[in-house]
């Protein structure tokens, strides 16, 4: 069960067994900064920003190539910042920094690496060479159990937008830095680095140095083992792939194909019947696996129809579409976040949630009565292999529950989102070549695992999600839904909660009309 952890009693230690690493190269495996940029200005601007910087990419990896080594890559990394970053504003930046780059960092980090990064119980002094401070401190701090974290510094203007100027990140201010982190005098037990920026620097300052790759009879590995490496369990963007220069250009290609290949499927999905998009979505790229038994629809014993709850793992918006889709027959989900224009395109009828008990009970009692119900107790969706915390509001209202675990399978863009438009989800889903939906039906909860047998809606509800984790080989959480949007979007996750900002208020009106619109039918 993986829950909420708390920092480790206590100060860091200055010099007894402090480290101070280098990032790219040392703890990351890759030392290119490039794939990094390239996510800030897809996910900050948008998708020409994206494409002018990848058609800087010949001439950055010129100058890297023809410039001494640490010069033509610092030059280059300050070029591709410029490119990402000016004009964003900076709590856009910040944003990014915090939802997006986390992920495909920790896919990064080197093992031997972090062992002997993370086996160190002083001070921890993180040392960027070409990304800005903003763009790692939160990976750094949060994940890696960094202290202090030293780099360049991004330029901001009085708007609070990003300048793209670049500041500091020299030989000598690093030096200068990690110096007076350790003001005491007392010198780090460790340093690592391979750079020629890392042995000019900072390392010359430590006591031991270690340059990868990392040998594993070195005494490092005969300390005690560090604690686990502290997953990314929530992150957003739109990006799958790390977006390397040729991934980027094979998604520049892909993406006027996805768009019209996501339009055939949707529209083949909202003219046909229910019951033939089985035989139709292998000619469109798309594949469901079903495994376990469906059930058929019960009939209750005074000859009225009974409708059963269908609890889902939450991945997607369309996790009760394609529950739907498997069963061929008409099931009503239960929404809270979906977004306007979701609900007008919708295939499936939807029961819109308001966060009152009493409420949402009598809604989805309502809607059980008419047929068939699915219900997400996660409130949420989560892209890693864990589940988190099942409310227990659908243990009380019916005895009849089957759980049903859901996931799937794409190739280069995420269908969720927490802090963009959610009425692109569904598109972005149908953009990715073959998109694959995995549905396991399992049995119906037996009596004596209900309420009806004396259990608590707590107990229950604990139970199903143990078993749908185990279903997944996931890992069962405490976490919910405040916990995921106050990470990646800075609020609770409420609908209709956000305060109006200064900026926003000093907008013409007729574009704060046009925001509200839009927030309306796609948030």
């Amino acid at each position: 069960m993986v829950t909420m952890s708390a920092p480790a009693p206590g100060g860091p230690r200055e010099g007894v067994g402090a480290v101070v690493a280098e990032l790219e190269g040392t703890l990351l495996r890759d030392s290119h900064t490039f794939p990094y940029f390239m996510l800030v200005a897809f996910e900050a601007s948008g998708l020409f920003r994206f494409a002018a910087l990848l058609a800087l990419w010949p001439a950055l990896r010129l100058l890297e190539l023809l410039l001494p080594a640490g010069r033509g890559r610092r030059l280059a990394a300050r070029c591709a910042a410029f490119v990402a970053t000016a004009g964003v504003p900076r709590a856009e930046l910040e944003a990014v920094a915090r939802a997006v780059l986390p992920k495909f960092m920790a896919d990064d980090v080197d093992p031997a690496a972090w062992a002997a990064f993370g086996a160190c119980q002083g001070r921890r002094v993180v040392v960027s060479r070409g990304l800005p401070r903003v763009m790692v401190e939160w990976f750094a701090r949060e994940h890696l159990g960094a202290h202090d974290v030293v780099g360049c510094d991004l330029e901001y203007s009085r708007l609070r937008r990003c300048t793209g100027l670049v500041r500091g990140g020299g030989d000598d201010d690093v030096a200068a830095r990690v110096r007076a982190i350790f003001s005491s005098g007392e010198r780090p037990g460790l340093g690592m680095g391979r750079s020629d920026m890392a042995r000019s620097s900072f390392l010359p300052f430590c006591k031991e140095q270690l340059q990868p790759p990392f040998s594993a009879d070195h005494d490092v590995a005969k300390k005690p083992k560090c604690a686990p490496f502290r997953p990314v369990i929530f992150h957003d963007g739109r990006l799958v792939r790390r977006p390397t220069a040729l991934m980027s250009l094979a998604i520049l290609f892909w993406i006027p194909l996805g768009v019209l290949l996501a339009f055939i499927r949707i529209t083949l999905g909202l003219i046909l019947p229910i019951q033939a998009l089985p035989y139709v979505a292998p000619f469109v790229g798309g594949a469901v696996i079903t495994r376990g038994s469906p059930p058929p629809p019960t009939t209750a014993n005074d000859g009225s129809h009974s409708g059963i709850l269908f609890v889902c793992t939450h991945r997607t918006l369309m996790d009760p579409v394609v529950l739907a889709f498997v069963l061929g027959r008409r099931v009503a989900a239960v929404t809270y976040s979906l977004s306007r224009l979701s609900e007008l395109l919708s295939p499936i009828p939807t029961v819109r949630l308001t966060r009152d008990r009493d409420t949402d009970a009598a809604r989805m009692r309502a809607e059980l009565a008419r047929g068939d119900v699915a219900v997400c107790p996660e409130g949420t969706t989560c892209r890693e292999p864990f589940l988190l915390r099942f409310s227990a509001l659908f243990a009380e209202l019916s005895d009849r529950i089957v759980p049903v675990a859901t996931n799937y399978r794409v190739g280069l863009f995420h269908p969720t989102t927490a802090r963009g438009w959610k009425a692109m989800d569904p598109i972005f889903f149908f953009m990715n070549p073959r998109p694959v939906y995995e549905v396991t039906f399992l049995n119906q909860l037996p009596a004596e695992a209900t309420c009806a047998a004396g259990n608590s809606p707590v107990e229950v509800a604990n139970y199903v999600q143990r078993i749908l984790a185990a279903t997944l080989g996931f890992e069962c959480t405490t976490f919910t839904r405040r916990d995921k949007y106050r990470v990646l979007a800075g609020n609770d996750g409420i609908v209709g909660a956000k305060p109006a900002t200064a900026a926003a208020a000093t907008k013409p009106g007729w574009q704060r009309r046009v925001k509200e619109v839009l927030g309306f039918l796609l948030h």
